[in-house]
């Protein structure tokens, strides 16, 4: 049943909700014209993985000495700059 065979809401009945509506209800309906509205299990399996490889990446260069070297010189350089 499609959105202009349904009783709306008295809310839904203004005309920019009731476009709101009709584009979300549009990708629901599948077939050759309905989008792709979120990840699968795979998917998200996969994004997981590369967030946690990204994060271990990221965690390995700040907790170095020489990322501490560089930011105690930035940090040092910063605070004795004469105005």
């Amino acid at each position: 049943m499609f959105l202009s065979q349904r009783r709306l809401p008295r809310l839904a009945r203004g005309p920019f909700i009731r476009a709101a509506c009709h584009r979300l209800l549009a990708g629901r309906r599948g077939g050759a014209g309905g989008r792709d509205l979120g990840m699968s299990t795979a998917e998200y399996a996969v994004g997981t993985l590369a967030a946690v490889a990204f994060a271990g990446v990221l965690y390995a260069v700040v907790s170095s000495s020489a990322t501490r070297s560089l930011v105690s010189s930035v940090v040092q350089r910063a605070l004795t700059v004469s105005f």
